[in-house]
């Protein structure tokens, strides 16, 4: 278990608790949803190793409501709390009764996506599309506060382009209809995920809203971590891709110890047969794989191309389990293997 203890490049506004309308957040470090990333493994992880709150993948409404399997297990949380269900959608009728669904199986926030910018979401006029339309939106926004008794959010982004930054008056409506936080994302649809996040963009919600603000976008360091909140004027941060093969981050930059080497190879094996678990050996075997090559992109980057090979292509995951391991091992004593032989 990572311990927390005091990091110098850390202020005590990040490891400060906050609430999201009556339920308690333990600090200002949130792990974003990300599809096909966040599932409830990754989840489990990032929450024992100290982020402040975690959101499950993107649930499509309506899939939802029509008892959909994988929508199901997007929905699953295992006991963590608190339990925040983000929910997509493009009919206040199924983000409504999709809510509903959420909080009596133990939701205790719902989070509205507007941000998400993939082409099969946004083609179904869901995410960041309905950032085109904010009246529109404002009907799904009013129909899911008013299925729930649970705090409901809002994710978007800037604006769909450059000529339609819009984000502050969606905000602004959005907490007249009852929505008790907002984040906002740096960039605009159409920006995709290319560019630099534009942090001082995201000024202009807070001067709109007195409820809580959370900034995200290219969130990596500590540093970061501090500077979007000074030029945001945001209450938290949301981390997403920074967490991609190192579950643990969102903690560390809440205060919390980084894993030695060691704790690194052994945290990421445990990873790997809690996906296994999860999802039964063979799909486990090939979702864990992007997970795999994270962690061996970050931490055994020397990993021999053989190596590596079989990693992302054997079916037998006890082989798979034990090349990993040894990769990251043997990545972790690399660099002093380097500076004795020099």
């Amino acid at each position: 278990m990572v311990c927390p203890k005091d990091n110098h490049l850390l202020s005590s506004e990040l490891a400060a608790p906050f609430s999201i309308g009556s339920v308690p957040i333990r600090n200002r470090v949130i792990l974003a949803p990300m599809s096909g990333v966040t599932d409830l493994p990754f989840r489990q992880l990032a929450l024992r190793y100290g982020a402040g709150l975690v959101v499950t993948e993107m649930v499509a409404s309506r899939e939802l409501v029509q008892d959909t399997a994988e929508s199901w297990a997007r929905l699953k949380s295992a006991g963590l709390k608190p339990h925040m269900v983000q929910l997509a959608g493009r009919e206040a009728y199924w983000m409504a009764e999709a809510a509903k669904i959420a909080a009596d199986n133990g939701a205790d926030i719902i989070d509205i996506n507007m941000g998400c910018p993939a082409k099969k979401v946004i083609g179904g006029y869901s995410g960041s599309a309905l950032m085109r339309d904010p009246d529109h939106a404002l009907t799904l926004i009013e129909a899911t506060v008013g299925a729930v008794n649970i705090p409901v959010t809002l994710k978007m982004r800037l604006g769909w382009d450059e000529n339609s930054i819009n984000a502050p008056h969606i905000a602004r409506r959005a907490e007249e209809a009852g929505i008790q936080l907002v984040t906002i994302h740096g960039r605009t649809r159409m920006q995709f995920y290319e560019g630099r996040a534009d942090w001082d963009a995201i000024l202009a919600v807070r001067d709109v809203i007195s409820i809580p603000l959370v900034a995200n976008g290219d969130v990596e360091t500590a540093e970061d971590a501090q500077e979007i909140l000074r030029r945001s004027g945001a209450d938290a941060v949301m981390i997403g891709r920074g967490c991609q093969g190192r579950p643990w981050h969102a903690g560390v930059l809440a205060g919390h110890r980084e894993p030695e080497r060691q704790e690194i190879a052994d945290i990421a094996l445990e990873h790997y047969g809690m996906m296994l678990e999860f999802y039964g050996e063979a799909v486990g075997i090939r979702h864990a794989r992007k997970h795999l090559a994270w962690y061996l992109e970050r931490y055994a980057p020397a990993t021999t191309g053989a190596d590596k090979a079989k990693i992302m292509t054997s079916k037998e995951s006890g082989e798979v389990a034990a090349l990993f391991h040894a990769a990251l091992r043997t990545g972790a004593d690399l660099a002093q293997c380097i500076q004795e032989a020099a």
